[in-house]
């Protein structure tokens, strides 16, 4: 753009418009829409030349047209298409060869086998109409919520997308069962003065209209590359043997995730190989019970006790057959684990030490711990230096400062029994006194309660 204004882009329709001059300006930008491609193709020529063109719409909307008029069309230019009735607005998404392999993977078929036209590219009339459309979205959306709230319709409306010449809307809904609209089409048509298109959805077309991130930290499929969404049970989360956690199971839109079906057809595949262990294996020195199995790798894990995991062994399955065949011939192997097939992990050896992966795990932790002890080492030598140091200096201030004594006074055992003595002689005398005290005061208010009697008499 030639403006420096930062504009922020469409969501949902990957463009940023900018008004800051009389002409209206769109850009494309890439990253801001669902169900984006990479054009690998683009910059080789057309093997086979053709005129269909991809055109994408808001969010997960898009359609095949034909260029009639030969127009000189590339990839994010803004045209209008033939719609029924009137003309919508879309941008050019793919070109060339891209666009056949998207419709073989797509399903695509045109209606009446006639592909609809693009007129021309957009104008600024076009593209004014067309945000004037959009604006109007949002507003419209909730409207149509509230009213179809308190018409008490078992509904929900996802989204409201405007076509570009602004008389006509398409309304997503999700519902349950069956809804009987036709009243609602006439309050939406009253009220918003367009033609009314309803188009019912599923919980998985919603999440991908909406789009979001994923447990695996990407974006979601629906919202980036599936077109078409096939069904998903349990019995794929059984094969692949994952946890019946419905927390874990579930997507964003409260269904089973798609992504369990992407490796299915390879679990079931493997699955098929595998022995099917229906009984414990009997072997010399007990009995093992088929504790779980992995099936990629061809490896079943057997434990010697039914209730708990002890002493589990992991052999392939290879094994196991041979174990089986013996069990049901009636013979008992010595060990379920064949010596041949136990594989020893050897750390793999280098002509240079520069080679290793791991040639500072060692070292870093040796000198870590050599480290450690000298440091150790270091401060337990300070700590027995300061404190000879201490006592040192102690002992010198203690003679220096420690008064000779006088050989003719009173030993100190003496002293402190005739200090003791005085102490309770002094304590002795004042409980005493204070004895004597109360029972003064006891006589004095028993004198004076005879007189009080006397009186009242």
């Amino acid at each position: 753009m030639s403006c420096n204004k930062k504009h922020i882009p469409e969501p949902g329709r990957g463009f940023t418009m900018c008004d800051c001059t009389a002409d209206l300006h769109v850009e494309p930008v890439e990253g801001c829409f669902k169900l984006h491609e990479t054009p690998w193709l683009e910059a080789y020529p057309d093997n086979i030349p053709t005129d269909i063109f991809e055109v994408r719409f808001k969010n997960t909307r898009r359609s095949y047209y034909k260029n009639v008029n030969n127009l000189d069309l590339k990839r994010g230019d803004i045209v209008a298409v033939e719609a029924s009735p009137g003309h919508d607005i879309g941008i050019i998404s793919l070109t060339g060869d891209m666009v056949a392999k998207q419709i073989r993977r797509t399903g695509f078929t045109p209606f009446n086998g006639e592909y609809k036209k693009i007129y021309r590219k957009a104008k600024p009339y076009d593209i004014e109409r067309w945000q004037e459309a959009i604006a109007l979205e949002h507003d419209t959306m909730i409207q149509s919520r509230q009213i179809a709230a308190d018409m008490g319709l078992d509904m929900k409306i996802g989204d409201v997308e405007y076509q570009g010449d602004k008389i006509k809307a398409i309304f997503y809904y999700i519902a349950e069962g069956r809804v009987d609209f036709r009243e609602l089409i006439k309050v939406f048509a009253e009220r918003f003065h367009i033609r009314i298109e309803m188009k019912q959805i599923g919980a998985r077309q919603e999440a991908g209209r909406i789009g979001g991130i994923g447990a695996c930290g990407r974006e979601l499929c629906c919202a980036s590359w599936i077109s078409s969404f096939s069904s998903v049970t349990t019995n794929a989360a059984r094969v692949q043997d994952i946890s019946l956690n419905p927390q874990k199971l579930a997507g964003q839109c409260s269904k089973l995730k798609c992504c369990l079906m992407y490796e299915y057809d390879v679990y079931a595949d493997a699955r098929q190989t595998l022995p099917r262990v229906r009984e414990p294996l009997q072997a010399m020195d007990g009995e093992y019970y088929l504790v779980k199995t992995d099936i990629l790798a061809r490896t079943m894990s057997f434990s010697s006790s039914k209730d708990t995991i002890s002493n589990m062994v992991t052999i392939p399955t290879s094994r196991v057959r041979e174990i089986i065949a013996a069990n049901r011939a009636g013979r008992k192997v010595e060990s379920i684990a064949n010596k041949d097939d136990m594989t020893t992990v050897e750390e793999p050896t280098f002509r240079t030490e520069e080679d290793s992966i791991t040639r500072f795990d060692n070292q870093n932790k040796r000198r870590r711990n050599r480290n450690r002890r000298d440091r150790d080492r270091d401060r337990d030598a300070r700590k027995r230096q300061a404190g000879q140091q201490s006592g040192d200096n102690a002992a010198s201030e203690s003679k220096s400062d420690t008064p000779k004594e006088n050989p003719n006074r009173e030993p100190r055992e003496n002293r402190e029994g005739r200090e003791n003595r005085g102490r309770d002689r002094r304590r002795n005398n004042r409980s005493r006194q204070r004895g004597e005290g109360q029972r003064r005061e006891g006589g004095r208010e028993g004198g004076r309660e005879p007189r009080q009697h006397k009186e009242q008499e």
